[in-house]
């Protein structure tokens, strides 16, 4: 089985069609940007797709990222994932950009655990822990780069050195530097290896991992109630 991997969430569009058991995709593409990723994806996949056998009659999954990342990139990857699912009869799936980050890294088969944090700005972080074996340590969860932390300092495994990875990373390891834990940035990547998306989306079932959005915060823009028009009596 083929599948079509996509990534909006972060600052980055990747596209990638990977066959199952294959060591590396079929074709791939992939561009850093913070803005700009609705007008880029579309011509992204039918690149990607153009050096495909088979074209999109091939594939028989698309994956998507589902969050958390940005509001408009998630709406933007999520929305292109289900249309292409429809059109090409075959299901969509939702992939955590928290576990594709943490993927890498837990394949290394190393004994740390592995915190995963993405900058959410004024030293907040949506984050989650992985135990070596890939097991949730830490659920997802919008927190202060403190409350991260202090999380990983609780449990059986709390006492060992802990892997970092995300674009909160460094925060997080100066934090941990500064209780006494043992903390080393093993990657800072902003944005997470489609080929990983792409080997998670395999592995996900349908029925259980939705294209969906992940919000782990509630939108920064809210209505303005003061500013609402009175309603026209009758």
């Amino acid at each position: 089985m083929k599948v079509l991997a996509i990534d909006t969430a972060l600052p980055a569009v990747s596209v990638c069609v990977l066959e199952d058991g294959a060591a590396a995709p079929e074709a791939v593409e992939t561009a850093a940007m913070e803005r700009g990723h609705a007008e880029a994806l579309l011509p992204m996949i039918d690149r990607v797709i153009a050096r495909v056998d088979g074209g999109f009659s091939a594939l028989g999954r698309v994956a998507v990222t589902v969050g958390p990342g940005s509001f408009t990139g998630l709406r933007v990857g999520i929305a292109a994932a289900r249309a292409i699912g429809i059109a090409c009869s075959v299901p969509a799936v939702g992939v955590s950009t928290l576990a594709a980050l943490a993927a890498p890294l837990i394949l290394d088969e190393k004994p740390e655990i592995v915190a995963i944090a993405i900058d959410a700005r004024h030293g907040n972080v949506f984050f989650a822990a992985f135990e070596p074996d890939g097991r949730a340590y830490r659920a997802p969860c919008f927190v202060s780069v403190r409350e991260a932390i202090r999380s990983l300092g609780t449990g059986s495994l709390g006492t060992g050195p802990i892997r970092l990875a995300g674009s909160g990373a460094p925060m997080l390891a100066i934090e941990a530097w500064s209780m006494g834990m043992a903390a080393d940035v093993a990657s800072a990547a902003t944005a997470p290896d489609i080929a990983f998306v792409a080997r998670l989306g395999l592995l996900a079932n349908p029925e259980t991992s939705p294209a969906r959005p992940l919000y782990l915060k509630p939108p920064d823009a809210k209505p303005q109630k003061t500013s609402q028009l009175p309603l026209a009596s009758s």
